[in-house]
C-alpha cells in the first residue's frame, strides 16, 4: 500500500471529484455540485481527502470537524481499487485529523441499503446506532 498518497483536495480538484463520485459513490447528494465542494474547501480545506494510487483517484472521504462532532461523507473507493486498503489508509487519515483538532468520536452517513458498505465501517470499528435516525429538511428548491 505504499503507493497509495493521501492529500488533501484543491480547488483543482473539483471536477474530477464529481465524476469520480458518480461513478464510486452510492447514491448522489443535493450538494454533489461544483458550488457545494467549493464552498466546502472554501470553509475547511483540508476536510476532503482524496486516495491517489498512480496518480489516479482512487478514493475519497470527507472529514468534516464542527468543534463538537466529527462527521465522516462521502467514503467511496473506485471499483478497481477496492479490497486494496484505501477505505483503511482514508479513515485512518480522517482519524488522524480529527484527533489533532481535539475530536472524541467519529460519526459516519451510511445509506441503510447499502450492505457494502455496512461491512467496510464494521471492519474499521464503527458500530450502527439504531436508537438514532436522521432528520433532514431540504433549504433550497
Amino acid at each position: 500500500m505504499n503507493d497509495l498518497r493521501i492529500r488533501a483536495a484543491a480547488p483543482a480538484d473539483l471536477d474530477t471529484v464529481l465524476a469520480f463520485w458518480k461513478e464510486a459513490a452510492e447514491g448522489t447528494s443535493i450538494s454533489d455540485d461544483r458550488d457545494g465542494v467549493a464552498r466546502l474547501l472554501d470553509r475547511d480545506p483540508e476536510s476532503l481527502l482524496l486516495a491517489e494510487r498512480d496518480g489516479e483517484l482512487a478514493g475519497t472521504v470527507i472529514a468534516g470537524f464542527d468543534g463538537w462532532r466529527c462527521h465522516l461523507y462521502r467514503l467511496a473507493v473506485h471499483p478497481g481499487h477496492r479490497r486494496r486498503g484505501v477505505a483503511t489508509a482514508l479513515l485512518a487519515a480522517a482519524e488522524e485529523r480529527f484527533t489533532a483538532l481535539g475530536g472524541r468520536r467519529g460519526d459516519a452517513m451510511v445509506r441503510g441499503e447499502n450492505g457494502l458498505a455496512h461491512h467496510a465501517w464494521s471492519a474499521a470499528g464503527y458500530e450502527r446506532q439504531p436508537q438514532w435516525s436522521r432528520w433532514v429538511k431540504p433549504l433550497c428548491p
